[in-house]
């Protein structure tokens, strides 16, 4: 098994402003796995706020590249887990390029595509939310027009928080999620959350700092609206920890390293009475169709990330109006573009 390693720098539509950054380009590492004339591939993106840095994923895959050459890929399960001694420091985004890859691989070698192999049905798979960033409010308009969608992300953390979800609410039916990225108090949560709810929004994500425990119990026992963890669950000891105080998690398959925890913690968090987003982080054709293998699972998803950026590097699925269509070849259904 040969292992290849691409670094892209993938061109964002339009600046993305979140609480914590703001970017117009996404480098990404592609990780591929080469068995004769079957190709694997996973994808990490490089993540300044979590320390993730291009080198460093590259440096962690180089220092175990002779294990990974010379591994007798059978299950990726137990790939995983021989892996995981060597990639689990700091944030395992490596591992999770890593784990998407032997996925792929295995299934094509498989013929079949990856959701198949696992058992599931993809009849009655959820649509995905199209995100619009922080921006004037004039901007984020104009960003839901330029893509007709049925269900926005909304990035908020800012002074005028609901006047632009009033304002954005002026220009379409469709409905609304909000994302505060940790920027939000208690009693600014609780009142939010009223009129969000008349504004016609689903649900909100993340409103406090990760570690306020205390905070979010109160949040959870009296907000007029679910609230979704995401800083709060990165790992999957993180869904235990998350019951009693969220009513959804929201698992990103690069945080928790790759498919083979999150479908793990996704059977942990149902089991628990917690419905399941897993979100992207804005990659490549490559991560998105890798989630798109957990669709059956989930009761939400945001896998928009292919089109956020201008991805000139890889194929897989497709995006109309929400829906996800699964691409023809089997595995995940990615591959890169012969460039």
């Amino acid at each position: 098994m040969q292992l290849i390693l691409h670094q892209f720098n993938l061109k964002l539509r339009h600046t993305f402003t979140i609480t914590h950054e703001s970017r117009d380009v996404q480098p990404t590492l592609i990780v591929e796995l080469r068995d004769g004339d079957f190709r694997g591939f996973g994808e990490a993106t490089e993540t300044p706020y979590y320390g993730v840095t291009m080198a460093k994923m590259m440096a962690q895959l180089e220092a175990i590249r002779p294990l990974i050459e010379n591994y007798d890929l059978q299950s990726p399960e137990q790939f995983w887990a021989d892996m995981h001694p060597h990639l689990k420091d700091d944030h395992p985004f490596a591992l999770c390029a890593l784990d998407i890859a032997a996925n792929d691989l295995w299934a094509k070698k498989q013929g079949q595509p990856l959701y198949k192999l696992w058992g599931l049905d993809a009849s009655k798979n959820p649509i995905t939310d199209y995100t619009i960033g922080i921006d004037t409010v004039e901007k984020m308009a104009e960003k839901m027009q330029e893509v007709p969608f049925p269900l926005y992300k909304i990035k908020l953390g800012t002074k005028d928080d609901i006047k632009i979800v009033q304002e954005l609410r002026k220009h379409t039916d469709a409905v609304f999620r909000v994302d505060a990225n940790t920027a939000w108090g208690v009693e600014e949560t609780l009142q939010n959350a009223i009129a969000l709810k008349e504004l016609g929004v689903e649900f909100i994500e993340q409103p406090m700092k990760a570690d306020n425990w205390e905070g979010m119990k109160r949040v959870f026992a009296e907000s007029v609206l679910p609230i979704m963890a995401d800083e709060s669950c990165i790992v999957e000891e993180d869904v235990a920890r998350c019951y009693g105080f969220f009513h959804i998690i929201n698992i990103k398959l690069m945080k928790c390293g790759g498919l083979t925890p999150a479908r793990r913690m996704i059977a942990h968090a149902h089991k628990l009475g917690l419905k399941v987003m897993v979100g992207c982080m804005t990659e490549s054709n490559v991560g998105c169709s890798a989630i798109a293998q957990l669709l059956p699972l989930l009761d939400y998803v945001d896998m928009d990330g292919i089109l956020l950026v201008d991805d000139q590097v890889s194929t897989g699925i497709t995006i109309d109006y929400g829906k996800v269509i699964y691409a023809e070849e089997n595995g995940t259904g990615a591959s890169l573009i012969d460039r």
